[in-house]
């Protein structure tokens, strides 16, 4: 499954949209950021609604592909969205929360 078949199954709005397409390898669910640089995996999508630049800082350590904005988060300032861009990371939002979020990329996922 790809970020836009993510976004799409999800039915998320993808708010940063200047990035490789890849294919998903896993997902991470935190709000804790040095939680995520311990645990998350490369290629993979962060569960979050921490709507920030250091949210991408982050996501750039691990080699994140997608920030997940859950709870229809809003983007704090424009600065979040120009780093994601500047990394190549799709910034997508959905109105679910983050346990739904995980269920659903989880079994999309592993099912493919």
């Amino acid at each position: 499954m790809t970020i836009r078949e993510a976004a799409a199954m999800l039915g998320a709005e993808i708010i940063q949209n200047e990035f490789e397409d890849l294919p998903l390898t896993g997902a991470y669910t935190s709000d804790l950021l040095s939680d995520v640089m311990a645990n998350a995996k490369e290629g993979g999508a962060l569960i979050t609604i921490q709507a920030h630049k250091n949210t991408v800082a982050v996501a750039t350590l691990v080699n994140i592909s997608v920030i997940v904005l859950c709870n229809n988060r809003p983007v704090q300032d424009n600065d979040m969205l120009e780093a994601a861009k500047d990394e190549g990371i799709a910034v997508i939002r959905t109105k679910e929360n983050q346990f739904t979020v995980s269920g659903k990329l989880y079994s999309a996922i592993h099912r493919t």
